[in-house]
């Protein structure tokens, strides 16, 4: 039987109803917040506050950035008067309510930090005293923060273009939700204990990433390294551990360090196997491939994902392909840890020009080579062979001429036996608190919306 649908091309709206021609305010009335709750006019507890500054000249001031999706209001800089153009401007003060009136339809709002106390916006955002005595500062963050109200400010903002406006007296007339104090409280207290779990997983699992540095540093022989504060006047050092001749590179340090390990030291270039498996866009056969980035690569996780690119569209970078159970390192910043052992998920994608891939073989452990690359030993070696200002990076020459404790291959295994395990517990940790981040902002909207 064939099914029938009914297409509503028409919306009638009472002309009493409309107050304004902006299609979210006609529209976006539909939300859907629950009736367990008294709804009370946003300006009942927001009032605007005009407080005007003339900004002088040799003075600093301290100036807002107000994230988009509701992530809060950072300290953008702190400038001398001199250096501002528009020299009328409003104050805002600590716990205050402030949001751009342009980009209020994208949730830019939040509650004035402590450090943004004194500090001066112009005209395109507005800040609001708050009556907390009716509303708890916690909880309108956290209700601002949720797309619902974000849903309110596109209905109260006027505009044809990106530059929606948005309208004070629509915005101050909308009603919301509003509990009383002690039910704020306990809904910011639930909210809060999920978030503090959270926050004890991510440093448990800091904690974990640190013993792992220590234990196996400990099973080569080597202290924790940290940066030596540099001697200032006249030094003398041995020609020999002398590989970078700037007064930046910690190369010196970093060699009579390494040279204390218990096992050999050996050069990855000369142990290691460097592959290039060549991809030509040009010569493959099918309409796409699987293309990893570095973007793609998670210090704990690996390889997060690769996406589906049309052969016709490859990248000029796109130049290599992987396979399982090699090591590809990220040759641009290497000291975001960009590396990763292929798993069989990726086996025969192709990857960015920006890795240098080693293969596997029996006469090392590429795990084992990982863990020492994202240690401090590692990073700091590669930090002191980079060149280049705004991206900075090492070559695979370069790479190839970073030190490392070399053991035998059944105690390269067995150093990271443990440290598997330890991994395992900070993935653990890592998805829990991700589960309990979004359980509490679940339960906080499910408290106030059908």
């Amino acid at each position: 039987m064939k099914q029938t649908v009914d297409y509503k091309y028409l919306n009638f709206v009472q002309f009493s109803s409309i107050d304004s021609w902006s299609i979210y305010a006609i529209l976006g009335k539909g939300l859907v917040y629950t009736n367990k709750y008294p709804f009370v006019e946003i300006g009942k507890f927001l009032k605007r506050n005009k407080t005007q500054v003339e900004i002088q000249n040799g003075v600093i001031y301290k100036r807002p950035t107000i994230k988009i999706n509701a992530k809060g209001i950072t300290l953008r800089d702190e400038v001398d008067g001199i250096n501002i153009g528009t020299k009328n401007q409003f104050r805002i003060k600590e716990g205050q309510f402030l949001l751009s009136k342009i980009d209020a339809r994208n949730g830019a709002f939040g509650v004035v930090p402590k450090e943004l106390d004194n500090g001066i916006i112009t005209g395109n955002f507005w800040t609001f005293d708050v009556d907390y005595s009716k509303i708890n500062p916690v909880y309108l963050m956290l209700l601002t923060g949720t797309k619902e109200f974000q849903k309110l400010s596109q209905s109260a903002s006027v505009g044809t273009t990106n530059r929606n406006y948005l309208q004070e007296k629509l915005f101050l007339n909308f009603k919301i939700p509003l509990p009383s104090l002690a039910e704020q409280e306990a809904i910011v207290k639930a909210y809060q204990t999920k978030i503090q779990q959270a926050q004890d997983l991510e440093q448990q699992a800091q904690n974990l990433e640190q013993e792992i540095e220590k234990y196996f540093l400990n099973e080569l022989g080597l202290e924790p390294y940290k940066s030596k504060e540099k001697i200032r006047g006249l030094m003398t050092i041995d020609f020999q551990d002398l590989e970078r001749w700037d007064y930046f590179s910690s190369d010196i340090m970093i060699n009579q360090e390494i040279n204390k390990s218990k096992f050999p030291l050996v050069k990855i270039g000369s142990v290691f196997s460097f592959v290039k498996r060549s991809f030509n866009k040009n010569k493959y056969k099918k309409e796409t491939f699987e293309y990893i980035e570095i973007g793609a690569i998670d210090p704990i996780k690996g390889i997060l994902k690769s996406k589906k690119v049309l052969a016709s569209k490859a990248p000029s970078r796109a130049t290599q392909y992987i396979k399982s159970n090699d090591l590809i390192i990220g040759t641009t910043r290497p000291y975001l840890k960009k590396f990763a052992i292929v798993t069989d998920k990726h086996d025969n994608s192709v990857c960015s020009s920006g890795f240098s891939v080693i293969e596997e073989s029996n006469n090392y452990f590429l795990p084992y080579l990982l863990q020492f690359l994202k240690c401090t030993y590692g990073i700091e070696q590669l930090k002191n062979k980079m060149t280049g200002g705004l991206y900075p990076a090492i070559t695979e020459g370069e790479l190839k001429e970073i030190k490392i404790p070399f053991p035998n291959v059944a105690k390269q295994k067995e150093i990271m036996s443990l440290v598997k395990k330890k991994e395992k517990e900070i993935k653990d940790n890592i998805l829990k608190n991700i589960q309990l981040k979004h359980q509490a902002e679940q339960e906080f909207e499910q408290a106030l919306f059908n």
